[in-house]
């Protein structure tokens, strides 16, 4: 189960997975995590298992039901148990978006997000010269039985 990380933010704990989650850029941990205290629709989650914090997702909701996942990770020691996977499923049913998106510059995340049902699109290199990828997951929608 997600837990709410607002109250949170500035934490080693929640700072160390940001900082994973920045890939290339750590040195804007500050500037990220003033925008997730801030006022903004930015939701910053984390999942926890006996009091140790795992994983956190920083998502936001679009006007249209889309989520735009802003930012994922999870502690190097954990990867690859299905955390970050079940944080993306939790999202999915407490708020029942249309689209999930996602932007990546790590081919790995790309793989990931492809292996969840994402598509996966180039968006070609950044000004860096580093391949951008976006991942878009249509949640299909089912017709209510009769």
């Amino acid at each position: 189960m997600l837990i709410d990380l607002k109250t949170r933010i500035g934490t080693p704990e929640v700072d160390e997975l940001l900082v994973y989650a920045l890939i290339e850029e750590p040195e804007e941990l500050a500037g990220i995590s003033a925008e997730y205290a801030g006022q903004s629709p930015l939701q910053l989650k984390g999942w926890e298992d006996e009091g140790l914090l795992l994983g956190l997702i920083g998502y936001e909701e679009t006007e249209d039901g889309s989520l735009v996942i802003r930012h994922i990770a999870v502690l190097p020691e954990n990867r690859g148990k299905g955390y970050a996977r079940g944080m993306i499923l939790e999202l999915l049913t407490v708020h029942q978006p249309r689209y999930v998106l996602a932007e990546t510059e790590d081919e790995v995340a790309a793989d990931f997000y492809r292996a969840l049902g994402f598509m996966v699109y180039s968006l070609g290199e950044n000004a860096a010269g580093i391949e951008m990828f976006r991942c878009v997951y249509e949640v299909e929608e089912f017709e209510d039985e009769e």
